[in-house]
């Protein structure tokens, strides 16, 4: 049974700062690229961090470029987001998601501003 479980979110200030990981289960993630999206009340999902399997490359959304970084440690089969400088408008749920035989997504672990 394939299975991811994000955790790490929580409270923080503006300009704080929140690892996020998602840890895989019954696959490897070393084949695939893995996907950060985040949900805000109200608004539609959006990708937030893409980390490709070859290579390791990476891609940003815009609004988090260089203020959030995603790695991968395929020892570990763990994903993770990096979050510095955190906005209020960061606040949402954080979900990973691969595209395996299936497209597949976590739990979701939420992030909130605590002002």
């Amino acid at each position: 049974q394939t299975q991811l479980v994000e955790s790490g979110g929580g409270l923080v200030q503006p300009g704080g700062s929140l690892r996020l990981s998602c840890e895989a289960s019954g696959f490897s993630i070393r084949y695939y690229a893995m996907m950060w999206y985040r949900q805000a009340p109200g608004k539609e999902r959006e990708l937030v961090a893409r980390i490709a399997a070859e290579g390791g490359s990476t891609t940003l959304a815009d609004s988090v470029k260089g203020r959030f970084t995603i790695t991968r440690d395929n020892a570990k089969n763990t994903v993770y987001l990096q979050m510095d400088n955190l906005k209020p408008g960061d606040t949402a749920v954080y979900y990973c998601r691969v595209h395996t035989a299936e497209d597949q997504w976590g739990q979701g672990t939420q992030v909130s501003d605590s002002s």
